[in-house]
C-alpha cells in the first residue's frame, strides 16, 4: 500500500484550471484563442506550401522552418487549453504534462535559435551580397536547421529529470491553461532551487543571448544600410529587413513580459500571467505568416497567383 501511494504521489494526475477567478468567461475567452490557433495553422501550412512549390532560396527556406517551429509551438497548448476553457477535460497526466512542457519549450528555443539564423542571413545579404548563395548554401542552412533541434532538445531535456525527482504529494491542481517548467516545479513538496536557477540561466543564455546576437546584427546591417549611395538602395534593403524585424517583436515582446512577470510580478493579477503565456504561444504563430506575405513582395504574389489558379480550376 506505501508503494502503492508513493507512486500515485510521484506520478499525479494534475488539474488545470484555466484562468484563475474568470471561470464565468472561459467560454468567451476560449473564441478568440480558438480563432488565433485557426488561423496560425493556416497561414503557415500556406507559407510552407509555397515555399515547397516555389521558392528555395535560403531566406524562404528560414521562413519555413520558423512555420515548422509555429506549428508545433501553438499545437503543443492550444488544443489542452481549449478543452480546459470548454470544460471537456480539464485532468492531464504527469507524464503527458511532461511531454506538453518539453515540445513546447523546445519549439520556443528552436524558433528563436531559427530567428538569429535569418538575422545572420539578412546580415550577410546586406553586408557581404557577393558570397550570399557561397556562405548560405543547402547544406549550411541544413545543419543550421540540425542546430537548432539539438540546441534546443539539449537545453530542456534536463528539465525531465529536474521534475522527475521531485514528489508531489497532494498538490494536484494547477492554476494555468497548460504544462509548463516552472508551473509543475511549483506543485511539488520539495525545495525547487536548482528547477528555479536552471530555468533563469537557460533562458538568459538562450533567448537571452539570441536577441543579444540579434541587436548586434542588426546594428551592423544598419551600419551598413546607411552606407549606401542611393535612397532606393537603402530602402529596399530597410524593407528585406522589416518583416524580420517585426516577426522577433512579435515572438520576444510576450514571452519575455510573460517571463519577467511570473518571477518578478509578484504584484500582477494571475490571471493576467496566464494570459501573457498563451499569448506567446498564439501571437507570433498567428501574425508571423500574414506579417512575411504582407511585407515580401514575392510570398504575396505567390500566394496571389495560387488563388487565381485555384479559381480557374473551379
Amino acid at each position: 500500500m506505501s508503494m502503492f501511494n508513493d507512486s500515485d504521489f510521484n506520478h499525479p494526475v494534475f488539474l488545470l484550471t484555466g484562468f484563475p477567478g474568470l471561470e464565468y468567461a472561459h467560454i468567451w475567452i476560449s473564441i478568440p484563442i480558438c480563432c488565433m490557433y485557426v488561423m496560425a495553422i493556416v497561414g503557415n501550412c500556406t507559407i510552407l506550401f509555397v515555399i515547397k512549390m516555389d521558392l528555395h532560396q535560403p531566406m524562404y527556406l528560414f521562413l519555413g522552418m520558423l512555420s515548422v517551429a509555429d506549428l508545433v509551438l501553438s499545437s503543443s497548448t492550444v488544443p489542452k487549453t481549449l478543452s480546459v476553457l470548454l470544460s471537456y477535460s480539464k485532468e492531464i497526466s504527469f507524464n503527458a504534462c511532461l511531454t506538453q512542457m518539453f515540445f513546447t519549450h523546445v519549439s520556443f528555443i528552436a524558433e528563436s535559435t531559427i530567428l538569429l539564423a535569418m538575422a545572420f542571413d539578412r546580415y550577410i545579404a546586406i553586408c557581404n551580397p557577393l558570397r550570399y548563395t557561397a556562405i548560405l548554401t543547402h547544406s549550411v542552412i541544413r545543419k543550421i536547421g540540425l542546430a537548432a533541434l539539438v540546441r534546443s532538445f539539449c537545453v530542456i531535456f534536463p528539465t525531465l529529470f529536474l521534475l522527475k525527482r521531485l514528489p508531489y504529494c497532494e498538490h494536484k491542481v494547477m492554476a494555468h491553461t497548460y504544462c509548463e517548467h516552472m508551473g509543475i516545479a511549483r506543485m511539488a513538496c520539495a525545495d525547487i532551487t536548482i528547477n528555479i536557477w536552471y530555468g533563469f540561466t537557460t533562458t538568459l543564455l538562450s533567448p537571452g543571448l539570441d536577441i543579444v546576437l540579434i541587436t548586434a546584427s542588426y546594428v551592423r546591417i544598419l551600419r551598413a544600410v546607411f552606407k549606401l549611395p542611393s535612397k532606393d538602395a537603402r530602402l529596399k534593403a530597410m524593407g528585406t529587413c522589416g518583416s524580420h524585424v517585426c516577426v522577433i517583436l512579435l515572438f520576444y515582446t510576450p514571452a519575455f513580459f510573460s517571463f519577467f512577470t511570473h518571477r518578478f510580478g509578484h504584484n500582477v493579477p494571475h490571471h493576467i500571467h496566464i494570459l501573457l503565456a498563451n499569448l506567446y504561444q498564439l501571437l507570433p504563430p498567428m501574425l508571423n505568416p500574414i506579417v512575411y506575405a504582407v511585407k515580401t513582395k514575392i510570398i504575396w504574389e505567390k500566394l496571389t497567383r495560387k488563388f487565381l489558379q485555384a479559381g480557374k480550376w473551379c
